[in-house]
């Protein structure tokens, strides 16, 4: 783990393997927002896209580095959110991406990575499947910090069979696949709301549709590279569409507005 600062207070937690030989720091201003779409020669960056956008390109897909470094991420995350609860870290945001976790708002950056750098997050557990037979009882031995939401899909995506063919199976095993499988917000971005899922193996990883479609609507369900994804409002979007479901994921007027922050399990339920 390597601690950068950023700005006169923020820090960032680059989780990504070391290289060989030391980079300099990014600078968080000129920093590509976006990966390429599929068959693009261009770097792909190690974060989300910033929230918000909404040009055709805007949901492209943040480079992921596997399981384990998903993992890594999770564990910071919540180690970090633990400690700011019980008052042992001031930083007025924790954000998570891909491979890094940003403290914002940090008035001591020097005297906080001192700190860090001691601490030892807990093991997290990247994937696991799930069933409704085995729901009750996991939900009986999750911590309070951990919430879990059942999301109803209605798996009817239009690119259900190009999944499918990337897979390498038909479309009733898809639809087995993702409905039995655990996800996990691992962090949110591109638009408010945005939920980045992870749990779905490497070897299940998709590409972006080559031409994005000028409209997604509320609430579609969709994979691209190794995450799933649910679109809260409507945009333009590159995502393979699986399902839909009616469930709102962003209200201004709710506390919080997003329904799933990072750190929450999801599970995509038939309807």
């Amino acid at each position: 783990m390597r601690i950068r600062p950023v700005g006169a207070h923020a820090l960032l937690l680059d989780l990504a393997p070391a290289p060989d030989d030391p980079v300099p720091a990014p600078d968080r201003d000129s920093a590509p927002d976006h990966a390429p779409a599929a068959g693009s020669s261009d770097a792909a960056p190690d974060r989300a896209p910033a929230a918000g956008g909404s040009d055709a390109d805007a949901d492209s897909v943040p480079a992921a580095g596997g399981p384990d470094l998903a993992d890594r991420v999770e564990a910071w995350r919540a180690e970090l959110w633990r400690r700011r609860e019980n008052g042992e870290l001031t930083a007025e945001e924790i954000v998570p991406a891909a491979a890094t976790v940003l403290l914002d708002g940090v008035p001591d950056p020097a005297g906080t990575a001192a700190r860090i750098v001691r601490w030892t997050p807990a093991a997290t557990t990247a994937t696991a499947q799930w069933t409704p037979t085995t729901a009750a009882a996991r939900s009986t031995s999750t911590t309070a910090a951990v919430r879990t939401v059942d999301v109803p899909v209605t798996y009817d995506g239009e690119d259900l069979p190009l999944v499918a063919g990337h897979w390498g199976v038909d479309v009733p095993t898809v639809v087995h696949r993702l409905a039995t499988t655990s996800f996990r917000v691992a962090f949110c971005g591109f638009a408010p709301g945005f939920a980045y899922l992870t749990g779905l193996p490497a070897t299940l990883t998709v590409p972006r549709l080559a031409t994005p479609r000028p409209r997604v609507p509320a609430g579609a369900v969709a994979l691209a590279g190794p995450y799933a994804g649910i679109y809260p409002t409507a945009s333009p979007g590159g995502w393979l569409l699986v399902g839909r479901t009616g469930l709102t994921l962003f209200d201004v007027h709710a506390d919080p507005p997003a329904r799933l922050a990072p750190g929450t399990r999801v599970h995509l339920v038939p309807a």
